[in-house]
């Protein structure tokens, strides 16, 4: 088994054993408390940029499929496990672990202490690492880190669509911008019946209003929502149309800085699918799936917002509404299932609001 090490910016490193595809990889690295849910994970382009540790000790137990994958290509820069199963075990399995990793040219390690590291990110924050096959140097690691956080990647480009495709349906026209949308999110608006234009993220908002749509999605997708100026604008101009917009994850931090709502970095994000939210519109608390590393600040709130969700584990703002103009936001995934099917209500009320 080819040894592997994963050494972050601060210096911290451990070694472990290979996993997947050999060779070196860098991103910013975060933790994830789901138990299941790892194939989803890899696929889900919110993760480009990112190496994702799993804080569930035993990953790979029902091996990987061909039908639980929440995009086109995985995403995930890098994957760390305490252990990868070697013997899965599910009718719908159709590959084994680690040969899913190296087809998908994923480079994991295995067999390091996931809770040390998770408590190291937890207490200084989650920051850029490198997983490495190919050398041991810590001092060179480190200064091919150095090199890698110089250079500004436009993630939101990297895994939006190129050109506009359609889905037929016979209720309600969406206009949904892909920042890197997850699957299901398409999955739960053709449940509804809707016609869905999937467009490109720095679609023009004048193109978009060509097409006449009853509502529009603003998916989620990677990085800091402070580094899409261009879109932030598109969006300013297609809240003004008061045309129904629903906001998910990166879409809903965009959303939130277009009505004049700050962002700030979390230390360490939200990454799993066991948070707590309350609606504040029932009363009621649902269990999210959530992946994000920024959220809307609590302060300054301008004039005909009403912030209607919040994260029970630390009192963050999980969705907001407009008095005046047509928008849902919501920070968590809607779309997933943890709870099994708790937050699926929000596309219904999408549906309501463009009803109305």
């Amino acid at each position: 088994m080819t040894k592997a090490v994963l050494v972050l910016k601060d210096g911290t490193y451990f070694v472990g054993e290979s996993f997947g595809l050999e060779g070196e990889t860098f991103g910013e690295v975060v933790f994830n408390t789901s138990m299941t849910g790892y194939q989803e994970i890899t696929t889900d382009a919110s993760y480009n940029g990112q190496i994702v540790c799993m804080t569930y000790p035993l990953i790979g137990n029902y091996g990987m499929n061909q039908d639980d994958v929440e995009s086109y290509r995985t995403h995930v820069e890098g994957f760390i496990v305490k252990e990868l199963c070697d013997y899965h075990s599910n009718f719908r399995a159709t590959m084994d672990p680690d040969h899913y990793f190296k087809k998908n040219n994923i480079i994991g390690i295995k067999g390091i202490d996931t809770r040390a590291l998770t408590q190291h990110i937890r207490q200084f924050g989650s920051m850029e690492g490198v997983i490495s096959t190919s050398c041991g140097n810590i001092n060179t690691l480190l200064e091919k880190l150095e090199n890698y956080t110089s250079v500004k990647r436009d993630l939101v480009e990297e895994v939006t669509i190129k050109h506009p495709y359609v889905f037929e349906g016979s209720t309600k026209k969406v206009c949904l911008l892909d920042f890197g949308v997850k699957s299901n999110i398409i999955r739960s608006l053709k449940k509804r019946d809707c016609e869905i234009i999937v467009l490109p993220a720095y679609t023009d908002y004048k193109e978009i209003l060509e097409y006449d749509p009853d509502g529009i999605v603003l998916s989620n997708g990677p990085g800091d929502p402070r580094d899409l100026p261009e879109i932030i604008a598109n969006v300013k101009q297609l809240v003004k149309t008061r045309t129904p917009i629903l906001g998910i994850c990166l879409g809903h931090q965009l959303l939130s800085l277009a009505v004049g709502l700050e962002i700030y970095k979390l230390k360490f994000g939200h990454h799993g699918g066991n948070h707590a939210v309350k609606d504040l519109n029932t009363g009621k608390c649902y269990i999210t799936s959530q992946n994000h590393n920024y959220a809307v600040k609590n302060d300054n709130i301008p004039e005909g917002i009403k912030i209607t969700h919040f994260n029970v584990n630390d009192g963050t703002v999980e969705g907001f509404s407009h008095v005046e103009y047509n928008l849902l936001s919501i920070q968590y995934h809607p779309e997933a299932a943890p709870g099994p099917k708790d937050s699926a209500y929000i596309f219904d009320d999408f549906l309501k609001m463009m009803e109305r």
